[in-house]
């Protein structure tokens, strides 16, 4: 027996129970992992509260880091003892053991903990598809990204940065902007005592962004329509507010024919190599120090319910872990 989080309901926090379950056997090309470390992220939230698909009852939780218990008779690639990470499902993270697809995990390196890695490895592999794939940024470019201070925030700076990316960040107190700041954001913008339009204009001598990075959703989509350049690019990858509804097409020309994207990891990450791949380009820049991994908070398994409150409460810097 061990421990996990599961819930048999859509809900608030107080649906999460913390039980005992029997973790599955590894099938042939499934290993089972002992999560040292568990990624605490928005989509969990989703999941949870039913605006994506969960079959109930079940585990939460997609994002861990921890050692190989066991392995199925056709996986070669990994062995017991070897440390290894995940984020890309299935649900079940939020556990003492999971057991996944072989094909899902990926290799820790020596140069980064199981910590670093539950922390940043979705987040980051979010960035780098974002900065690596879909902005295809070259360097000197002025881009807007919208909560520069939390988790996929606070890795976007320094990768920015590294590139020779000016990021424009938008934040939620002065506490926060000078957090993005000294991680590498050109500039912030407090959206709760700034207009987040007028000092877009200001900061690129109206010039607008030719990519603008929106994780915020509804509240935010009408904003960063009008920070983008013409012929510039919206990246809408999540829903912190709510979802985005009721788009008019028409709306894209009249700002300037703009082009608008709604990615998720798996649409990029979307096989065993390219997954690998990404990850790797990850992992190299925390182990030399180019990205900084600040975990600003450490939950208990058994509180995961407190842990995502105040995730949804925006109550949080850097990224959060659950600890089993």
């Amino acid at each position: 027996m061990a421990k996990r989080i599961q819930l048999s309901r859509h809900g608030g926090p107080e649906v999460l129970e913390y039980a005992d379950f029997s973790p599955a056997a590894p099938g042939p090309r499934e290993v089972l992992v002992r999560n040292q470390a568990i990624g605490l992220n928005f989509i969990d939230i989703y999941y949870r509260n039913g605006l994506y698909p969960l079959s109930l009852p079940a585990g939460l939780g997609s994002e861990g880091a921890g050692v190989v218990e066991a392995v199925g008779s056709a996986v070669g690639e990994f062995q017991i003892g070897d440390r290894v990470a995940y984020c890309t499902g299935p649900q079940g993270s939020y556990a003492e053991l999971h057991c996944l697809p072989a094909d899902v995990l990926v290799p820790l390196p020596d140069g980064v903990s199981c910590e670093q890695a539950a922390a940043a490895t979705l987040k980051g592999l979010t960035v780098q598809y974002l900065l690596r794939q879909i902005g295809r940024l070259q360097g000197g470019e002025t881009i807007l990204f919208h909560a520069a201070a939390g988790g996929v925030g606070s890795l976007a700076c320094q990768w920015a940065r590294a590139l020779g990316v000016k990021l424009i960040g938008t934040v939620g107190s002065p506490e926060k902007a000078a957090r993005a700041q000294a991680l590498g954001a050109w500039a912030t913008i407090d959206y709760s005592r700034e207009d987040v339009r007028a000092r877009v204009l200001e900061l690129t001598d109206g010039a607008k962004c030719p990519v603008v990075y929106d994780s915020v959703g509804k509240d935010t989509w009408e904003t960063s329509l009008d920070c983008v350049a013409k012929r510039g690019l919206l990246v809408s990858f999540g829903n912190a507010s709510g979802p985005v509804t009721g788009v008019n097409l028409g709306i894209l020309s009249q700002k300037g024919s703009l082009f608008v994207t709604r990615p998720t990891l798996a649409g990029y990450a979307d096989t065993a190599e390219r997954l690998r791949a990404m990850a790797a380009e990850l992992y190299a820049l925390i182990a030399d120090g180019t990205l900084q991994v600040d975990i600003g908070q450490r939950y208990a398994l058994a509180d995961a319910g407190a842990a995502q409150a105040a995730l949804a409460g925006r109550q949080t810097t850097g990224s959060t872990i659950l600890l089993p």
